[in-house]
């Protein structure tokens, strides 16, 4: 059995080609395919946070809200940067949404990828410690963001306060006590997955990582994700981790299908460089008639590896489309491949 989700990195446009043509469009739209998917049976509705960009950015309204209008499915990030976050302000809103959702978030969150400006990170008020650089303070961010969640009082009460407070140190409210669980970090290496599991993170692996190996991207994922799970072993964790893939994986099987997707175009990996230093190995994407996607996802280390995957969607071109495309996986792809 895999969970199966969609990760949605909300784009609007005002095109008129575009069916997501506001932020407005791109908030209430994954409000309404997260509903969708619940109803078609999928496990989780995860979204992506970039900053200034026509993108989903502050996720924790957006999570709240799909929250209130769900009762099942998982709802999460894939990924929050955390140069950007204030660690102890996002626990107050991460425990205020996981409460709202009853106790589904799965928050992925990361360092961060190159975004739309120049250290945007500056903007929100951060700044890296002498001798550090922004990943680094990305982590130290994620540090104390764990720590938060595991709900210890920590700061001195006032002996004077304006409402009674409970005896000892105080924490921050609300608090999720299971949330902590519930934290997946975003390797895009190999040494930061060991990392992510030494902290005891869940482990989310998208479309892209550090080409390692030259090897094709699935494999080196695949040795990513054992890595980690060897990492988490040897930590002496007692919970059993979760694992996720992010792929763009499309069944033709009607003429929107192979009218949006049949000439894709990007059946092999791509190499390139997403900063000056750092090469990385893009995944490819799989779109075919059923029977032979069905194959080529058998050859997919990574996807065998994982315990969770995420279905990119192309937001844009609707709900009802992507609740489709959504569909054509659990339906003729899943079974087949023994995920349900």
């Amino acid at each position: 059995m895999k969970k199966i989700g969609f990760l949605s990195f909300g784009h609007w446009t005002p095109s008129p080609q575009s069916q997501t043509r506001s932020a407005a469009d791109a908030l209430l739209q994954s409000i309404e395919l997260a509903q969708a998917a619940e109803q078609l049976g999928a496990d989780g509705a995860y979204v992506r946070v970039h900053h200034f960009a026509r993108q989903l950015a502050s996720p924790f309204p957006l999570l709240a809200a799909i929250g209130a209008k769900t009762s099942r499915i998982e709802i999460g990030t894939a990924v929050i940067d955390m140069r950007y976050e204030n660690p102890l302000y996002m626990a107050e809103d991460a425990g205020a949404a996981d409460l709202i959702a009853g106790e589904r978030l799965q928050l992925g969150i990361s360092r961060g990828s190159p975004e739309q400006v120049i250290d945007g990170w500056r903007y929100f008020g951060f700044r890296p410690a002498e001798g550090q650089s922004d990943a680094d303070m990305g982590r130290r961010h994620a540090e104390v963001f764990l720590d938060m969640l595991r709900g210890e009082g920590f700061a001195q009460p006032n002996p004077r306060p304006m409402f009674p407070n409970p005896p000892g140190p105080l924490r921050l409210e609300p608090h999720s006590a299971g949330l902590r669980e519930r934290i997946w970090w975003g390797a895009g290496s190999n040494a930061t997955a060991v990392w992510a599991a030494k902290l005891g993170m869940n482990l989310q692996s998208s479309t892209l990582k550090d080409d390692e190996t030259g090897e094709a991207f699935h494999v080196q994922q695949a040795a990513q994700i054992r890595a980690y799970r060897a990492a988490w072993k040897e930590a002496g964790h007692t919970r059993e981790p979760r694992v996720s893939v992010s792929r763009s994986i499309f069944a033709l099987v009607d003429d929107r299908d192979r009218a949006y997707f049949g000439r894709s175009g990007e059946d092999q990996d791509q190499v390139g460089f997403i900063d000056e230093n750092t090469r990385a190995i893009f995944g490819r994407s799989y779109a075919a008639e059923p029977d032979v996607l069905i194959e080529q996802l058998k050859q997919d280390e990574a996807i065998a590896e994982a315990d969770t995957l995420l279905l990119t969607v192309p937001n844009q071109l609707g709900v009802a489309y992507n609740a489709h495309v959504i569909e054509a996986i659990l339906t003729h792809i899943a079974p087949a491949l023994g995920w349900r």
